[in-house]
């Protein structure tokens, strides 16, 4: 996927304040819409622009955008990194002045094609004598497995982009305590009431929701509410059998690894995965490594074991 740099295409630096965002855009917009330009690529070149200020445009998303860093160029491979978003606090809000059938695969991977944090929607309110419900937000927040399997209570700090007295765009960071419950999972949502938006008149305030982001973490790796890991296993502990100790979020346990077993073979810890009403369970993945012969007697151990197993691992491959 190409990274977009959408200052580069409106044409504009980095610290442009908002006006001068929506002042490009109007310029861009006569120049290369379809119906008045002469150019081969007015059509393309128009709706490049249109996405660029749907972003730039709203202080959330080119808050987020500008997270990415200012090393990228227009056109370069680009995948976005695990948890770029977390800790943004956005608004409800979809698109507006352009069609989201235009849009690159750059913008809806970054943004979902709902326009929000990560494709989150809104929520109509309803207006009676001036008084209307505070609108939602939605934010990303990084939760390690730990936490999620024991559930926690954690002190959070969101960043919530605006634009100041001089058009530019500043964050301002908000701090809530929040309790993360047992076995939360990727992609969870957390409802915390009224602390969304403030309502108009004598409406209540919007509520906040926090999207669940699993940290990865450097053993485990999570499946809903299965963990799994991979388990580095001797040649001789998988042809004999053994048992062996496993980490599990809950403490290690012994495991007995049957005889015969084979590099990528997945034996089961039932109930060890996430805790919840359907708890998960831990799958173990074997994965044999082979020692190193590194003197004589041992590279000999090795000719033996040829020479008496006559063992061909490629002979289901016909060769």
């Amino acid at each position: 996927m190409e990274y977009r740099d959408y200052y580069e295409i409106m044409g504009i630096k980095r610290e442009a304040t908002q006006d001068e965002i929506k002042r490009a855009y109007r310029k861009l917009a006569r120049k290369y819409h379809p119906d008045v330009s002469k150019q081969s690529d007015a059509e393309e070149r128009f709706k490049e622009v249109g996405e660029a200020y749907e972003v730039l445009k709203d202080p959330e998303k080119r808050a987020a955008y500008d997270q990415l860093g200012s090393n990228w160029q227009q056109g370069q491979d680009f995948q976005p990194p695990p948890g770029w978003q977390d800790g943004f606090e956005f608004s409800g809000g979809g698109y507006t002045e352009t069609d989201s059938a235009h849009f690159s695969d750059f913008f809806e991977d970054l943004f979902g094609r709902a326009g929000g944090a990560g494709g989150a929607g809104f929520r109509q309110s309803q207006q009676h004598s001036y008084q209307m419900q505070g609108e939602d937000h939605h934010a990303k927040v990084g939760v390690t497995i730990e936490d999620a399997y024991h559930g926690a209570e954690r002190a959070i700090t969101l960043k919530m982009p605006e634009v100041d007295a001089t058009g530019h765009l500043v964050t301002r960071d908000r701090s809530l305590n929040v309790k993360i419950p047992k076995g939360v999972t990727q992609g969870q949502r957390i409802r915390l009431r009224g602390q969304g938006g403030p309502g108009m008149g004598d409406a209540p305030a919007g509520d906040l929701y926090l999207e669940i982001d699993l940290i990865p973490h450097s053993i485990y790796s999570v499946d809903g509410h299965d963990i799994y890991v991979d388990l580095p296993v001797a040649p001789w502990e998988t042809a004999l059998g053994t048992k062996v100790s496993i980490p599990t979020l809950g403490g290690k346990v012994e495991m007995k690894i049957p005889a015969g077993s084979q590099s990528g073979s997945k034996l089961r810890l039932k109930g060890r995965g996430l805790p919840g009403k359907n708890k998960g369970d831990q799958y173990v993945i074997l994965k044999i490594e082979t020692p190193e012969a590194k003197t004589e007697e041992q590279k000999e151990l090795y000719r033996r074991m040829q020479e008496e197993m006559s063992f061909n691992p490629r002979s289901r491959l016909g060769v």
